[in-house]
């Protein structure tokens, strides 16, 4: 078995985990096992499972919103048209995986909530850059945040036409 696994390696490997089988699925034996390493690995990085569900989340929080933030800010163009595409184009296993967990434990509780404050403050910022006012860009920022969620925690998948065609709506409501 190959030992030289690091913490990161753990992390992603339990998002992978986590996407695909839930929470329940981020334990040291299974997730081991799958990288091909004794458990030993794992609490040489972790201290416990605790430290380790931090560390998932903290990778989460990176993920889901401060890396797609980054992204949109570099690229500097039409931000609100790039950060919808970015959003509603993304995977979305995780996110539903991380607010199933959130509903069982409060410290995945806490980062949803601060990635939901987090993400509204961003949507908000973006739509007062683009003339909105305090009040106005607030409420946009709240209907189109309600949105993503709704669409992030539906099942079935839609084409990428059909999806297009809807994120070009939510761009004029949000616009107008």
């Amino acid at each position: 078995m190959n030992q030289q696994r690091s913490a990161d390696d753990w992390t992603a490997q339990g998002l992978k985990a986590l996407a695909k089988s839930g929470f329940t699925a981020l334990k040291a034996e299974p997730l081991a096992k799958a990288m091909g390493v004794s458990r030993g690995s794992f609490y040489w990085h972790f201290a416990d499972l605790a430290a380790f569900h931090a560390a998932v989340l903290k990778r989460w929080r990176e993920i889901a919103a401060e890396r797609i933030i980054a992204d949109v800010e570099a690229a500097g163009d039409e931000p609100v048209k790039l950060l919808l595409r970015r959003s509603f184009g993304a995977r979305l296993d995780l996110e539903r995986a991380v607010r199933n967990w959130a509903a069982f434990d409060a410290s995945a509780q806490a980062a949803v909530r601060a990635i939901d404050r987090r993400r509204l403050d961003y949507i908000e910022e973006l739509l007062q850059k683009q003339g909105l006012g305090p009040a106005t860009a607030q409420a946009r920022a709240q209907i189109l945040y309600w949105t993503f969620l709704g669409f992030a925690l539906s099942g079935p998948s839609i084409t990428a036409a059909r999806l297009q065609a809807l994120l070009d709506e939510i761009l004029r409501m949000v616009s107008a």
